[in-house]
C-alpha cells in the first residue's frame, strides 16, 4: 500500500474515532434526559421512543467500533 492510501486509512480511522465520541456523547445525553423524565412520560410512548434512540446509537457505535477494528488491521 502506498503512502497516499495509508494516509487515507489513517484519516478514516480517526474519523471513526471522532464519530464514536459524538455518538457516545449523544447517547449519554439522551439516556440522561430519559432518566430524568417523570415516570408517567418514561413509561409512555415518548419514553419508549427515547430508549429506542439510545439503543440505535449504541448499535451505530458498535458498527463504528467494528469498522475501526478492521481498518486497524489493514
Amino acid at each position: 500500500m502506498n503512502k497516499y492510501r495509508r494516509k487515507n486509512l489513517e484519516m478514516a480511522f480517526d474519523l471513526t474515532a471522532q464519530a464514536k465520541k459524538i455518538l457516545e456523547n449523544s447517547k449519554e445525553e439522551e439516556q440522561g434526559a430519559y432518566d430524568n423524565l417523570p415516570d408517567s412520560i418514561r413509561d409512555g410512548e415518548r419514553g419508549e421512543e427515547m430508549q429506542n434512540y439510545v439503543e440505535m446509537m449504541e448499535e451505530a457505535y458498535n458498527y463504528l467500533d467494528d469498522a475501526a477494528s478492521v481498518i486497524e488491521q489493514i
